[in-house]
């Protein structure tokens, strides 16, 4: 299986997951929508140098993962996908900022290093919150429910329409280089000059089918907005869901959970 095909495939295990039927895939999306966003706000909040306030945060995600039936490798492997820019981002704080901010035992912490693990930090939080959300809930319906608590309807359009022609994009390209292998021969046909040219034949394809697809969905109606069968309906375990999240979210942000239990264990050792 090609790299392709293989991320193809991954990407659409997460979809699958989200057809699941359990407590999570039952709740209302707008509560999980807005559950997460305070999240990803809260977590943004913290200071540069602030790690260990953000651990407790890590209760949110691993809980609704085991409670959705999602594995943390199906997790843990998206994760990976995208870690290289998180890496990356701040990869010199260790060289810019020298300053000593802490130390353990005899070893002394510069601000760069704690600003770089904070950094890493946010990025498996928040990340890890987006990806239990659309593992946990179809798309269609993360969509209908930003749209339904604000979102612009052109946005939200843009967005089904991107996801859902991200698969047919990706098996254009998978037919595009099996027909490329099966013309080639030793290093004939690999170079750099052919992936050129199936760039531009996929550009030329790719608009060819976009107006074949314009032309079905006029043909069938289609007015600007992508109306969706599903009537979303906002019970009380949902306003329980949020309000209960959030306020674990503010105490989590308030309160330096890991300093006080600390503390605690530091009082009843002496």
């Amino acid at each position: 299986m090609s790299t392709l095909e293989q991320g193809l495939y991954e990407l659409g295990r997460l979809d699958q997951a989200a057809c699941a039927d359990t407590p999570v895939h039952r709740l209302d999306p707008r509560a999980k929508v807005i559950t997460t966003l305070v999240f990803i706000v809260c977590i943004v909040s913290f200071g540069k140098y602030d790690v260990l306030p953000m651990l407790p945060f890590m209760v949110f995600p691993i809980a609704l993962a085991s409670e959705g039936g999602l594995s943390f490798g199906l997790i843990g492997k998206r994760l990976l996908i995208a870690a290289p820019f998180a890496v990356f981002v701040g990869i010199f704080n260790p060289l810019l900022d020298r300053e000593i901010v802490a130390h353990i035992g005899s070893i002394a912490i510069s601000g760069g290093w704690v600003s770089y693990a904070s950094i890493l930090a946010r990025f498996v939080l928040t990340v890890s919150a987006a990806l239990v959300l659309i593992g946990t809930t179809r798309f269609n319906d993360v969509v209908l429910a930003l749209q339904r608590i604000g979102m612009p309807e052109v946005l939200a359009t843009q967005l089904l329409l991107l996801y859902r022609y991200i698969f047919v994009l990706a098996e254009e390209v998978m037919r595009m280089s099996r027909a490329r292998t099966l013309r080639s021969f030793g290093d004939r046909g690999m170079g750099m000059r052919v992936y050129i040219q199936m760039l531009g034949q996929l550009l030329l394809r790719t608009f060819a089918r976009a107006e074949r697809i314009y032309a079905a969905m006029l043909g069938r109606g289609f007015t600007g907005q992508v109306r969706s069968g599903r009537r979303l309906v906002f019970t009380a375990r949902d306003a329980v869901f949020i309000l209960g999240w959030c306020g674990a979210f503010l105490a989590f942000r308030l309160l330096n959970i890991p300093l006080l239990l600390g503390s605690v264990v530091m009082r009843l050792g002496s």
